[in-house]
C-alpha cells in the first residue's frame, strides 16, 4: 500500500541582496513563516537578524557576492538594494553607485552565476527619460537589468511603502505614510501608481514571482502585486485579516 501521509516539500533558496531595509527585512521575516522560499541573504556587514529568522546569511566584499550566488544556486535574487538621498551625502555619483552600479553588478554576477531568474524591487514612476534624478536613476537601472540575459526578470514598482523601518528614520515619508489614507483616493489616475502600498504585499508578491518559472519580462505596478501576493498567500496558505 501507498503512505497516505504528504510528502514534505523542501523550500526553495531564493537569494537576497538588500537584506538590511525594510523590504529585505520584512522578506526575512515573511519567509521564514512558511515553508514556499527561504532565503540567503548577501550582505557587505553583519546585520541583526530578525527574532526567530529562518535564513542564510554570508557576509563578503560586494565583489565576491558572485561566488557565494555560484555557491548557494538560488533558485532566484530578490534585489531590494538602494540607498537615500540623504545616506548618499546628496551627492549624485554616491547615490548612482548603489542605485545602479551596485544593482547592475550584483544582476550580473548572479547571471554569471547560473541563477536564472530576477526580482527587482523598483520604484513606480521609475523613467529613464525623467526630470527627477531619482526616478531616472530608477528608470536606467531597469534598462540595464532588462538586458543582463535572465530567462525571468520581475520589476516591481511600488509606490510609497507603509511599514517600520528599523534604525532609518525618515520624517518625510512617514507623514506621507499617516496621511495616505486620506491623500490616495484623492489622486488622480495618472498619479495612481504612487498611491501608497504595504511592504508585506510587495514582498509576497517579491517571494511568489521568485518561484515562477514562465520565461520573460515583467513589470508589476501596485495592482499587479496584489494579484501576485494573493497568489503567494493561497499557496502558503498565509491566513490574512479578510
Amino acid at each position: 500500500m501507498s503512505d497516505p501521509r504528504p510528502v514534505s516539500k523542501m523550500p526553495q533558496r531564493i537569494g537576497l541582496v538588500g537584506a538590511t531595509g525594510l523590504i529585505g527585512r520584512r522578506l526575512i521575516e515573511i519567509s521564514s513563516a512558511g515553508d514556499e522560499a527561504r532565503m540567503v541573504g548577501i550582505a557587505r556587514r553583519e546585520i541583526d537578524l530578525p527574532e526567530g529568522a529562518r535564513v542564510e546569511m554570508f557576509v563578503a566584499d560586494a565583489a565576491r557576492w558572485g561566488e557565494v550566488l555560484a555557491a548557494v544556486r538560488p533558485r532566484a535574487l530578490i534585489c531590494a538594494l538602494g540607498t537615500t538621498w540623504k545616506k548618499a551625502g546628496r551627492d549624485e555619483a554616491a547615490f548612482r553607485a548603489v542605485d545602479y552600479d551596485l544593482v547592475l553588478e550584483t544582476a550580473e554576477a548572479a547571471r554569471d552565476a547560473g541563477v536564472p531568474n530576477m526580482v527587482l524591487v523598483s520604484a513606480a514612476g521609475a523613467n529613464a527619460r525623467s526630470d527627477d534624478f531619482y526616478l531616472k536613476t530608477k528608470g536606467e537601472t531597469e534598462q540595464a537589468i532588462s538586458k543582463v540575459g535572465f530567462k525571468r526578470l520581475d520589476i516591481l514598482r511600488p509606490g510609497l511603502l507603509k511599514g517600520a523601518r528599523k534604525d532609518d528614520l525618515r520624517p518625510v515619508e512617514y507623514l506621507a505614510r499617516v496621511a495616505s489614507p486620506v491623500i490616495d483616493p484623492l489622486l488622480p489616475a495618472k498619479w495612481g501608481m504612487f498611491r501608497s502600498v504595504d511592504a508585506d504585499l510587495v514582498c509576497e508578491a517579491a517571494l511568489g514571482l521568485a518561484l515562477r518559472k514562465a520565461a520573460g519580462r515583467f513589470v508589476h505596478n501596485n495592482e499587479a502585486m496584489k494579484r501576485a501576493a494573493r497568489d503567494y498567500r493561497a499557496k502558503a496558505q498565509i491566513q490574512v485579516d479578510s
